[in-house]
């Protein structure tokens, strides 16, 4: 290492910002930098931020605050550097550099250069690089799971979202480099690798002139991976062709993220998602058709501006008619450089957290009953964590993807970190099943 200094990164934010992290790790290990997880200790902390939501905004703030209280050296990359470039470098005098959101590729220059005393921005003004299997790498998930990421940025242009302003237009891999990287991961122990972009069921439209969901999907069937979950899927783009893809692929879990955000039409239309009101219901009721097993989960916004309680009411209703097994619901946040920011008819934040409060009350039951349905069978569970205290081991099954939904707890003798195993479902509670190991 000789003298070179210390690094920590903390990351905040998406999987999307995650792979951006374990990408930014593996290049400095690779240039000969120590890796500190303790921040304090570090010489250097670089904060990968995400500026998504105002809340999101608020946990990369107060990091930020802590780190300069501290006296650290601050390096602040990500979606919130893309964000508020001048803001950043004038208000937090500890900040060295800023690294944009397509310019963390070049994080091991951006410490040399620092270490030689300059304070500066690396940041593209229109996000182009998406990094490929070729990218040095160091996962921070657990042993078991590693998101891969098919595409980054989005053509979009939904009203609420800063996303394809902080991280440019959608850029595919090709469907040859996803599936060396998910060999690569395979053969690291793998088991469980969850596709990720911003519109995963657009994949390929940038380079093939289409999407290529499907072909890439029974491509990726024919790696020795026991799990391929999927996220970001519109409903648009789940076509009769993706949809025989999920059934057909034995490996791809028939676990669908819906990110719906309403159901009503006047709201999607303000929304900028005209298109998703003629398709949602007829979607859902297709792959409930001919994927009875499949478990889908979604999210929705409330408190849009201009959203009545009929707009509300609607949406209720739609949750009921539809039993989702997951949903999480966001308030608005008003984004500054989106075009729902200026809009009328803001609702108060009293009335948006009411909202949310009712929405998920009447989900919490619809969550409860399927995952009662569970009760009695056997189903593979992987196995991520341990409690030594009690002996008890935790991991998910297929229905739940990692850190957004419930957990397995498996009481059991011999059971390896990393692996995947059969699991007799005894009880659940509204976010989570209990079972024992069954032995083969």
């Amino acid at each position: 290492m000789g003298d070179k200094p210390t690094i920590a990164i903390s990351h905040l934010g998406c999987e999307k910002n995650r792979i951006d992290t374990e990408h930014m790790l593996g290049l400095l290990a690779e240039a000969g930098y120590y890796v500190d997880d303790n921040e304090y200790l570090a010489d250097y902390v670089i904060v990968n931020t995400c500026s998504f939501i105002e809340l999101a905004r608020e946990e990369s703030v107060k990091t930020l605050v802590e780190l300069a209280e501290a006296n650290k050296k601050i390096i602040i990359a990500g979606c919130m550097a893309q964000h508020f470039q001048e803001q950043l470098l004038e208000e937090l005098p500890e900040v060295l550099a800023l690294v944009g959101t397509g310019d963390y590729q070049k994080i091991v220059q951006v410490i040399e250069r620092v270490e030689q005393g300059e304070r500066f921005k690396e940041i593209s003004h229109q996000p182009i690089y998406i990094a490929d299997e070729n990218v040095p790498r160091y996962r921070t998930t657990t042993e078991g799971v590693a998101y891969l990421r098919v595409a980054e940025g989005c053509d979009y242009s939904c009203a609420f979202c800063i996303i394809p302003h902080l991280r440019g237009k959608q850029r595919s891999r090709t469907i040859e480099s996803i599936v060396t990287e998910a060999e690569q991961l395979a053969a690291q122990g793998v088991q469980e690798i969850v596709l990720i972009s911003q519109i995963t069921t657009n994949y390929g439209l940038d380079i093939y002139g289409k999407p290529q969901l499907a072909e890439l999907l029974r491509a990726l069937g024919q790696v020795d991976l026991p799990w391929i979950r999927m996220h970001y899927a519109y409903p648009t783009g789940l076509t009769p062709d993706v949809l025989a893809a999920i059934r057909e692929t034995s490996n791809v879990l028939t676990y669908l993220d819906l990110p719906l955000q309403h159901s009503h039409p006047d709201i999607l239309r303000a929304m900028n998602r005209p298109w998703q009101g003629q398709v949602s219901d007829s979607v859902i009721r297709k792959i409930k058709t001919l994927m009875p097993e499949a478990v889908l989960r979604t999210t929705f916004i409330v408190g849009f501006p201009g959203e009545t309680e009929l707009h509300f009411q609607h949406l209720l209703q739609f949750i009921h008619n539809h039993q989702f097994d997951h949903v999480g619901v966001f308030t608005f946040s008003p984004e500054e450089g989106t075009a729902a920011y200026n809009l009328p008819n803001q609702l108060s934040q009293e009335v948006m957290e009411q909202r949310r409060d009712t929405l998920m009350k009447l989900q919490q039951p619809i969550s409860l009953r399927r995952n009662l349905q569970e009760v009695g069978k056997v189903v593979d569970v992987l196995i991520e964590q341990e409690n030594p205290q009690t002996g008890c081991f935790l991991g998910r099954s297929g229905r739940f993807a990692p850190e957004v939904d419930g957990l397995v707890y498996v009481q059991g003798d011999d059971i390896r970190l990393g692996t995947i195993v059969k699991v007799l479902i005894e009880r659940a509670d509204v976010y989570d099943l209990y079972g024992r190991l069954v032995q083969n």
